[in-house]
Order: C-alpha cells, then structure tokens, then sequence
C-alpha cells in the first residue's frame, strides 16, 4: 500500500501547482508499455469539497447506511481514498490496483425506493468495490447477479440538490467499466476501451445498451473526447499488472 499511496500523494502534489481554466471533470486511463496501465481524473468543482485521505484496512465491518434493508459486508482488501466533503469515498484505489471514481452526470436517476431491493448509500458506492473486488470484471459480474438500489443525498452546501453520479471501475490490467442510473435504471458498460469518461452524456447515449448486465459498445467519438490539458486540481492512481 505504501508504494501506490506515495504515488497518489506525489501526483496530487505536483498538479496542484498547475493552474488554468478547465471546464468539466475527466477520467482517462493509459495503456502503456510494458503492462504499465495509469488510471488519472481532475476533480473540476466549484465548491470547496472538504476532501482529506482515508486509508482503510482489510477487515472493516460495513454498512450500506442507506435504512434498514441496507446491504452489509467486510472488506477484503485495504484501501486508500479521496474523500468528498468527508462523508464520502469519491476516488480511490484498493492493494490490488483497482479504482474507482465518481464524477457528475446531470443524466442521472437514481431508483425510488420499491420497498424490497437492498439499499445502500451514494456515499458507499464506490467503497463497496474496493473492498471487495480486485479486478473490473469481478465487481461486474457482482453488479449483475446482486440488485442493490443506490440512494443519493444532498449535496452539502446545496439543499435540495441531489448528487447525480456516476462511477468508473479500472484494474491493473487496464480493464475499465462506467455504471450509470439512467432512468432509474442501471446501466452498466464494460470493456477496457472505455478509456476517457467526462460528465457528459451519459455512455448510453453513445451505444445501444440501456439496461443492467449488457456489454455496450465504445465509439471512436466518445474516445475522441479530450481530457482538460491542464488541471486545477488533478489525482492519478497508478497500477501494474
């Protein structure tokens, strides 16, 4: 953990002395040579976000907190976050080099409560992969075969507002996945050429797929979408197989 957390604490330092005008949050992953595969986001809110490190253990006991169907786990793997307003987990890697990012997408529906599906809440989402999954295609295939309703919350600062959301899985072999709630439906899209996911549009409307479980396709104009060049402030993970 000591060699990936260096790494994310060095990589933070140095971008935030980098400072120009950005327009939207971005997260890209490089396949490099060698087996070498980074995985980089900038974090363009205009809010002051409260963010601080958290590092987690093997072990922890967890909750959905999300009422009383929420989902409940141990963790696997240790990891090390980026937290959002410090009540929640919104970037991060786990000791077996995966990640995971939330970033904004105005698109989003979360589910209404039906009153029989676990629970658990935005503010858990992303940990919930880390502890407990080391590669994309394990937390896919769990995603597929374990409903679980997502419930946002306010976002602090901004009452009424809910947080729309959505989050990016990659590994340490350069495998990625993007998870959307599009309609009160999840939306999951899998394949390690989805390498750059922005705030908008949802991956959706760029492919076939709508529902929960199906594979979509990533079109050479989505990958065509360009990352800020500089970043006010900016995290990368790095990971090799």
């Amino acid at each position: 953990m000591y060699k990936f957390a260096l790494t994310l604490a060095t990589l933070t330092a140095t971008a935030v002395l980098v400072s120009a005008e950005v327009q939207a949050c971005a997260r890209a992953v490089y396949h490099g040579p060698d087996g070498m595969n980074i995985t980089g986001r900038n974090m363009d809110f205009k809010d002051a976000m409260v963010s601080n490190f958290w590092v987690f253990p093997r072990g922890m006991k967890r909750s959905g907190a999300s009422g009383s169907r929420s989902i409940e786990w141990t963790s696997k793997f240790g990891s090390l976050a980026v937290s959002g307003y410090d009540i929640s987990t919104v970037d991060a890697m786990n000791e077996a080099g995966l990640n995971s990012s939330l970033l904004w997408l105005n698109a989003t529906e979360f589910p209404k409560d039906d009153g029989k599906t676990p629970r658990m809440s935005l503010s858990v989402w992303a940990q919930l992969y880390l502890d407990q999954f080391a590669t994309v295609s394990e937390a896919v295939d769990y995603t597929r075969s374990h409903p679980v309703q997502v419930a946002s919350g306010e976002v602090p600062g901004r009452p009424g507002s809910l947080a729309p959301l959505h989050l990016t899985l990659s590994d340490a072999s350069g495998d990625s996945a993007v998870l959307e709630w599009i309609g009160e439906k999840l939306s999951i899209h899998h394949d390690r050429k989805f390498q750059v996911v922005t705030n908008a549009p949802p991956m959706a409307a760029n492919s076939s797929t709508r529902h929960t479980g199906a594979r979509s396709t990533h079109s050479t104009s989505y990958l065509a979408v360009a990352a800020p060049k500089t970043a006010s402030y900016a995290r990368a993970f790095t990971s090799t197989r």
